[in-house]
């Protein structure tokens, strides 16, 4: 998934906090996903909501300004930015969308169905 390429949080950072832990994170990217310990809250750091242009886009300009910002790893194709992306994560986003919203909204949140109207 892409990550923002100007803000970084630290695995180690995350972990100093009590009740807080890590759910996803990779050597190259950092964490994607941490939690609390009771799941009630959610930490996504990457940004799997983005087109497959979004990067594209945003590298263009910096270079535009004048600036001389990284290719974004594994985002071109042979990391060639001359290469149109692929969009490789939209069906991992919208299963881990998909699967938050089912377990950890719908499953685990505590109604009386009876109640429901009134």
């Amino acid at each position: 998934m892409p990550h923002s390429r100007w803000t970084t949080v630290y695995e180690e950072d995350i972990l100093a906090v009590p009740g807080l832990e890590v759910l996803a994170v990779s050597d190259e990217a950092g964490v994607f996903a941490a939690k609390s310990e009771d799941s009630r809250k959610f930490f996504i750091f990457g940004h799997p909501e983005y087109d497959a242009d979004t990067l594209a886009l945003e590298y263009t300009r910096d270079l535009e300004r004048g600036m001389d910002p990284v290719v974004p790893v594994n985002y071109f194709p042979d990391d060639d930015p001359s290469k149109e992306p692929k969009i490789t994560w939209r069906a991992h986003a919208q299963l881990l969308y998909s699967n938050w919203l089912n377990y950890y909204v719908y499953q685990t949140t505590p109604y009386n169905i009876d109640e429901i109207g009134k």
